[in-house]
Formats: C-alpha cells, sequence, structure tokens
C-alpha cells in the first residue's frame, strides 16, 4: 500500500479500497476520484500478479484482501491468464474531469 491516507482512519481506508479492488476486479472497470484510483490500481496490479501464480497459498493471500469468493474464482480464472505474458501494467488511469460537486478530480480505472 502507497502512502496516501486519504484523510481516513486505517481500517476505513482498508476497508474502502478492499471494496474498491474488489468491484474493480468484479467489474472490470471502476469510476472514482483520480487519488483514490491511484492507491486502487497498485493493489489490484498486486491482486492480478498474485493470480499469475495460482496456488493454494496465492489464493489464501488473495481472499484475505478481496471480500468475495467469487471474485476471487473469477481473478484466477479469466482474468490472470489473460496477462501470463505480461509483466506489469494491467491496468490504466483515464483522468475525465472535475466532478460537479465539489470539484474533485475523477478518473476512470480500468483494465487493460
Amino acid at each position: 500500500m502507497g502512502t496516501r491516507k486519504l484523510n481516513l482512519p486505517t481500517d476505513q481506508r482498508m476497508a474502502l479500497l478492499r471494496n474498491l479492488v474488489t468491484s474493480f476486479l468484479e467489474t472490470g472497470r471502476v469510476e472514482t476520484t483520480l487519488t483514490r484510483a491511484k492507491e486502487a490500481q497498485s493493489l489490484a496490479e498486486k491482486m492480478i500478479t498474485l493470480g499469475k501464480t495460482n496456488t493454494l497459498h496465492s489464493r489464501r493471500q488473495a481472499l484475505e484482501f478481496i471480500t468475495k469468493e467469487d471474485v476471487v474464482t473469477k481473478l484466477f480464472a479469466e482474468i490472470a491468464p489473460k496477462y501470463a505474458d505480461r509483466n506489469g501494467g494491467y491496468t490504466r488511469i483515464m483522468q475525465t474531469g472535475p466532478r460537479r460537486g465539489d470539484a474533485a478530480p475523477m478518473a476512470i480505472l480500468e483494465l487493460v
């Protein structure tokens, strides 16, 4: 995990990032603020790298972080094999524009 605190206590920040990464791996893309996307990107890439090894130990490590079992199954069965010959860089961040309510910079995090 990086150094961004996102103005949250540690437990709330980790819950936010776990849910964000879980929904990202479930759908393939997610729209959020730029700083949250940057944090979630590194964690999602680590999960995909775990999925590439496909051992019982790596599956249990992924289950520690990802909150849904079916998402872990999808990660190991569908997502990770697509990137077997790729060394990192599984995701991209596309900046969209400011959010209407508070002008926070928004971004879309998606699989390459």
